[in-house]
């Protein structure tokens, strides 16, 4: 299917989503996540107006924002981190989905050039307590958000999860509304966060029950796909 009538489905159930939960549409981004997807698919998805995509492996990234150069995309870093990887993506995003140590974020902070804007980060939380998954604990939450909200260079916006398949879930819920009270938790606190990201192609549903405002979504607009290429 082409990129447009896959982007109008997913925003059809985002719609839906929000009108079950009472919340207005405008108010959850969307994010195509375009790992693996060429770059002329990026271009369709320009075309057809989409304008923010996540990428995970920082090579293939870093040819795509070559590539499209002087285009409207906000690129946005997903997944975890390798401390050797920080200063090309402090210097090439404006997004960073995955921060789970100080010292990650302390290497972004010193290595963002002065004349780009703040880059955008989000905590990225493990909320399933699976051991394959990235995060930080929940109870670990609160003093990293204090500890990075001091670094220049730096606009601390929210949490980030990346919980356990749907279909392993007693509450598809759960882990989402779990995000969403470690947010307000950290935002009783005095610290102006305002993202949840959270949801995918398969639940997004849930996520935006829980007040999700931006979604990373690559399956159901991209559709399946093979391979992973280099980090």
């Amino acid at each position: 299917m082409p990129f447009a009538h896959n982007l109008a489905s997913v925003r059809a159930r985002i719609a839906a989503a929000c009108a079950a939960a009472g919340r207005d549409p405008a108010a959850v981004e969307l994010l195509a996540v375009s790992k693996t997807v060429p770059v002329e698919g990026l271009r369709e998805a320009l075309r057809a107006g989409q304008r923010a995509f996540g990428e995970n492996y920082l090579q293939e990234a870093l040819g795509k924002i070559a590539a499209l150069a002087g285009e409207p995309v906000q690129w946005h870093h997903i997944g975890a981190i390798q401390s050797n990887k920080t200063a090309d993506i402090a210097a090439h995003f404006d997004w960073v989905h995955g921060v789970e140590r100080l010292k990650i974020a302390q290497r972004l902070s010193e290595q963002r050039p002065p004349a780009r804007p703040p880059l955008n980060l989000c905590v990225q939380v493990n909320v399933s307590g699976e051991a394959s998954k990235a995060g930080c604990q929940p109870d670990q939450v609160l003093a990293l958000c204090r500890a990075i909200t001091g670094l220049p260079g730096l606009r601390l916006r929210g949490l980030m999860t990346l919980p356990a398949p749907l279909a392993q879930a007693s509450d598809p819920r759960a882990p989402f509304r779990l995000l969403r009270q470690l947010l307000e938790q950290v935002r009783a606190e005095g610290l102006a966060l305002d993202t949840l990201s959270m949801g995918m192609s398969d639940d997004l549903e849930p996520a935006i029950a829980e007040g999700a405002n931006l979604l990373r979504i690559g399956t159901a607009l991209f559709g399946r796909r093979a391979g992973k290429p280099a980090p």
